[in-house]
């Protein structure tokens, strides 16, 4: 394959990428926007093996088939056993895939270096693909390689031990409590000046031990920024992850001299980044504070919350909505958790015959990754129109006769506005108080993921329907007439 049909190989895939991450801004345009990711990534692979930079020899040509093979089983294998639930886990494991072949890419890269430099003239006019690329290279474009190549490793470090840290908090396998070394921010300072210092050692020296130094600071501030995070904010942890495994792409991109990666990982890099932007804005933090793994904590001290919980069972809840003409459900993690999804389709469909005014708000940070609340709802295939954002629904509480909160704490919690000492203090919240009945769906009375309480729980309006909240909904829907 001529580098003219690899470049305009890699120029449609780029455009497939864009097309793809266009559509899934809309949940009508998602399904086919998938598909050109899809077929995007299918171009893009095929012109990379066939392309000028991989010489095809026969140990080669069976790595690679081998690679693909395993690569194609395990993604169907993941794809079939996971569940919706685990969807933020998987997309934090995946970028952790990411980092990690930055990391080895980078190494690879600086021993094809040292390698070449050992070869007489003849041989090394004699090498192919990127080791041919490798040897042309005048020593200020190899001083500019070994830049790339430690930023490449860096990132890449950062974003696995990062990622990995971030799959253990949403799968409750690591405290979801922002947790920090003595020292704090001062260390993570440290060590990224650390790395700076060896950067101009590693151009200097051109000896792997400074690369490998660098590539465990990296594992070490991945680690400590995102342990630094509480669980209330993981749905923006993921968002930036994603940023910095886009980043880490283009990295390697430059490394390998590969124009697609180093577009590709821009596009992912800059949309996870302005995606990380509204999520803040969301939730009213700081963007820089979030780059730097600084928030999730307070160190005042919130209101204390009176009053009782009061509890409601399935029949006062169908009636409830029997005698409701307006109606909001609000979904979180809760409903994720327990798969409820259906179960309150199902209950939609119903109150919907029965001529009543059925929408969802969703929370731009609802559930633990971006868009978790319109995935669940689409596969339940509640229809898109019914289904609106904070931003479309919020001045409408005070006219909604019903808002059933199911699994939901921090987008709910009314301390966002009412105490300037709560975590979440400035947090845009849905307004579901305003209502005229709230009804929780909670499988208990704890404080939830984020360790937050609520005082909407408390308030005379609010009525507690314990229980799971499948098992809650499909009790409801017995009391519903169909």
């Amino acid at each position: 394959m001529t580098i003219g049909l690899t470049q305009g190989a890699y120029i449609a895939a780029t455009v497939l990428f864009i097309l793809s991450l266009g559509g899934l801004s809309g949940q009508e345009s998602a399904k086919r926007a998938v598909w050109y990711g899809i077929v995007g990534m299918a171009l893009a692979v095929f012109a990379t093996i066939f392309g000028p930079q991989v010489s095809l020899d026969g140990m080669v040509w069976t790595v690679l088939v081998a690679m693909l093979a395993a690569g194609s089983v395990l993604g169907v294998m993941v794809a079939i056993r996971v569940q919706m639930t685990e969807m933020p886990e998987l997309v934090a494991a995946l970028h952790s895939f990411v980092g990690l072949a930055a990391v080895f890419i980078g190494i690879n890269a600086h021993l094809e270096v040292a390698r070449i430099a050992l070869m007489d003239e003849a041989t090394r006019s004699s090498l192919l693909g990127f080791a041919s690329i490798l040897a042309g290279k005048t020593q200020v474009e190899l001083n500019i390689l070994r830049v790339e190549v430690l930023l490449g490793v860096f990132i890449g470090a950062v974003t696995f031990t990062g990622s990995v840290v971030a799959f253990g908090k949403l799968a409750g396998k690591i405290t979801g409590k922002a947790t920090k070394l003595p020292g704090g921010h001062v260390l993570n300072a440290i060590a990224a000046l650390a790395c700076i210092v060896l950067l101009v050692v590693y151009v200097q020296t051109e000896q792997l031990w400074p690369l490998l130094v660098v590539m465990l600071l990296g594992y070490f501030i991945g680690y400590h920024l995102i342990m630094g995070i509480g669980g209330a904010d993981m749905p923006v942890v993921i968002s930036m992850l994603n940023s910095y495994s886009g980043w880490a792409a283009a990295a390697i991109g430059f490394t390998l001299g590969n124009d697609l990666l180093i577009v590709t990982g821009a596009l992912v890099g800059s949309s996870g980044a302005i995606l990380s932007y509204i999520m803040c804005r969301a939730m009213n933090r700081s963007f820089i504070s979030v780059i730097l793994g600084g928030f999730g904590s307070t160190a005042s001290v919130a209101q204390e919350i009176e009053g009782e919980q009061v509890a409601i069972d399935s029949e006062g809840v169908a009636a409830a909505l029997e005698d409701a003409d307006s109606i909001v459900i609000v979904p979180g993690y809760g409903m994720a958790v327990a798969q409820a999804q259906q179960s309150i389709s199902e209950l939609v469909r119903r109150l919907r015959a029965m001529g009543k005014q059925v929408r969802f708000a969703i929370h731009p940070v609802a559930g633990r990754l971006p868009g978790h609340m319109n995935v669940l709802l689409a596969e339940a295939k509640v229809p898109y129109d019914i289904v609106l954002e904070m931003d479309e629904i919020n001045d409408d509480f005070p006219d909604t006769d019903v808002v059933i909160v199911v699994g939901s704490n921090d987008i709910v919690n009314p301390s966002a506005q009412e105490d300037p000492n709560s975590p979440i203090a400035g947090m845009p919240v849905l307004e579901v108080w305003k209502a005229k009945l709230v009804i929780v769906s909670k499988r208990g009375q704890g404080t939830g993921y984020s360790g937050i309480e609520n005082p909407l729980f408390y308030k005379d309006n609010t009525r507690m329907f314990y229980g799971d909240a499948k098992k809650s909904v499909d009790e409801l829907l017995k009391s519903i007439r169909d």
